[in-house]
């Protein structure tokens, strides 16, 4: 690439940036002096990230493009994040240097002292993810009210947990009742909800989204990927996959694909989707399993092999073609097993220093999308509606008996009637069973069911 490199590790040059904002541009029917209006709606540790990642591309074209990123305002930064806050600042001589630049380093002195206090919204404008402290971002355009932020969007980058992508669409589309063009929405989310009436199926994020504003599906896309967003923004390899219609997801793919961070796109919008929220459902077990034997290699790896085969075991319920999903599948779980913030989840509660108690939404991580996932999956699959033939009983049972981490996991978490320990009776199998046989029994069997992802 050809260009100037600016501190914060952008590129700004000839290496067709402007060609593909252009050509976004035109698509989306923008004339000349029509600025192209981005908005990030949630600001957690990926929402952010995506929308820096955005302005370092783009940010620069400033008659062409507005980035800009929502958060809801209030937000307090307790004392101890300020000092580290305080910490990472001065540990790096680029962001140093801008906030002198930028005269905004006396009010993190001042917090570090106890003298003042910082607001999530205030200090993301200087590049810091409350969720994400260690990680400096590019400064950022924030918006605190929603109205303003998404009401002539032309792209909206949903950026909230999947527990809150509902509650918040609703509200935007009290904006939305006068738009004249119907805007592009990307979802990031990773999560589902379970749906039992009239028939027991899965709701995803973008679904959630279609319902509560009306944009037709065409509109949303899903993207995910393999990835930790602190190491993406360092600049870490990454890729993902845009799933939706053809009309977007080939220029959208093309538009957000940096030299670090591939995109590829997809067809299979849904099904991805749940695959992002199944995956954290055993992250959390991970967790668990690594802290209860001291990080024993050969513990870890049973536990693979039995959560990797009630996966395979699940998707084969939900697609007719799973072996489509094996590898974004395993990809996505291997790197959430080693940094993901679900797995870490697991380890803190076995460890005793979090609690099932405390919620789902915790200081300096976020929420903990994997326990929303735990209930839903575990509700869906123990309706006898959707009964399979057990291998050895000769009788009819729900999915969920066949699952026995998943079993475990909803009663340790969403019961609240086990320790988290109990997660090693799931591995230690009376039966004897081989995981493989699990695997054997849905690949033998018409086991797919349309009828949770909504089909006829």
């Amino acid at each position: 690439m050809v260009g100037s490199v600016h501190m914060n590790g952008s590129v700004h040059g000839t290496n067709g940036t402007e060609e593909r904002l252009d050509e976004l541009r035109r698509l989306l029917g923008k004339s000349d002096g029509d600025l192209l209006k981005i908005v990030s709606v949630g600001a957690g540790a990926w929402g952010s990230v995506f929308a820096a990642l955005l302005q370092d591309a783009y940010g620069h074209f400033r008659e062409k493009v507005q980035i800009r990123i929502w958060r809801r305002p209030g937000r307090a930064v307790d004392r101890s994040t300020a000092e580290h806050l305080f910490e990472v600042i001065n540990s790096r001589e680029d962001v140093l240097r801008r906030l002198i630049r930028r005269c905004a380093y006396l009010k993190y002195v001042e917090a570090r002292l106890g003298d003042r206090k910082l607001y999530a919204d205030e200090i993301l404008k200087d590049g810091f993810c409350l969720n994400m402290i260690e990680t400096p971002l590019c400064p950022l355009k924030v918006v605190t009210n929603l109205q303003e932020a998404i009401w002539d969007a032309d792209i909206v980058v949903n950026g909230l947990p999947s527990t809150e992508t509902r509650e918040v669409f609703e509200e935007i589309n009290n904006y939305w009742k006068e738009r004249i063009s119907v805007p592009v929405i990307i979802s990031l989310a990773k999560g589902i909800e379970a749906s039992l009436d009239p028939i027991p199926h899965i709701i995803t994020p973008t679904q959630m989204i279609s319902s509560a504003t009306g944009v037709p599906t065409e509109n949303i896309l899903y993207l995910g990927g393999p990835n930790i967003a602190s190491e993406i923004y360092n600049k870490e390899y990454a890729n993902a996959r845009i799933c939706g219609s053809n009309k977007w997801r080939k220029p959208l793919a093309k538009f957000l694909r940096q030299p670090h961070f591939i995109v590829w796109d997809n067809s299979d919008l849904v099904t991805h989707e749940v695959m992002g929220g199944l995956k954290n459902v055993y992250a959390i077990g991970a967790g668990m399993v690594a802290a209860l034997t001291n990080e024993s290699a050969t513990s870890k790896s049973v536990y693979f092999a039995h959560c990797t085969s009630e996966m395979i075991f699940i998707t084969h319920l939900l697609t007719e073609q799973p072996e489509k999903l094996a590898g974004p599948l395993l990809a996505d779980t291997y790197v959430t097993l080693l940094k993901g913030r679900n797995a870490w989840y697991g380890q803190m509660l076995a460890k005793g220093e979090l609690s099932p108690d405390m919620g789902d939404s915790i200081k300096g991580k976020g929420m903990i999308q994997g326990i929303s996932a735990v209930g839903a999956f575990f509700e869906l699959l123990s309706q006898p509606s959707l009964s399979v033939q057990h291998p050895e009983e000769n009788k009819q049972v729900a999915p969920a008996e066949l699952c026995p981490i998943l079993k475990r996991l909803y009663r340790i978490l969403i019961k609240r009637e086990l320790p988290a320990r109990d997660i090693l009776q799931a591995l230690r199998d009376e039966t004897m069973n081989d995981p493989r046989e699990r695997i054997e029994m849905a690949q033998s069997h018409a086991f797919y069911r349309p009828s949770l992802l909504g089909k006829p």
